[in-house]
């Protein structure tokens, strides 16, 4: 009986980071700089400052998004390369769409390992899921994977 419950035991110690998620938290240093890269994304078009993707986000970026109109429950699908990203960065945010200093910015950092991160943004637009890798010690986005809010959520 005795083996039995330190077998138990050992199997429930063994099982909890997978009934928790498994999340490889990564030194604080670089959970920093996967965060800075976020926010040089959101704050770069919220404030107007393409410089700022250009230095947070990979030239060879994947980003695919779902948008509706708020009045809409139809989603068309878009794709955008960086240097589409850095243009509406220039002009998305110039007549004042949103306001920079309280638009959301919820940065949610799912996983850092040594070479890859996964996060989430809540931003004005909607939900963007990233993917980060870092490149010549740089954290910088690669992958982004967006929609609109949901119309239940607006």
């Amino acid at each position: 009986m005795k083996t039995y419950a330190l077998l138990l035991v050992a199997a429930l110690l063994l099982a909890v980071p997978f009934l928790l998620g498994t999340n490889t938290t990564g030194d604080e240093a670089d959970r920093e700089a996967v965060r800075d890269a976020v926010l040089d994304y959101v704050e770069g078009i919220y404030n107007v400052e393409p410089e700022r993707i250009e230095r947070s986000v990979a030239p060879d970026l994947a980003k695919v998004g779902y948008w509706r109109a708020k009045e809409s429950t139809e989603y068309g699908e878009g794709r955008m390369t960086y240097e589409q990203l850095v243009a509406l960065a220039g002009k998305w945010n110039a007549k004042g769409r949103v306001d920079a200093e309280t638009a959301p910015k919820e940065i949610e950092i799912y996983d850092v390992m040594d070479m890859t991160a996964t996060v989430k943004l809540s931003a004005s637009w909607g939900i963007d899921y990233m993917h980060l890798a870092k490149i010549d010690g740089k954290w910088m986005i690669k992958n982004v994977l967006w929609q609109s809010y949901p119309p239940q959520e607006q």
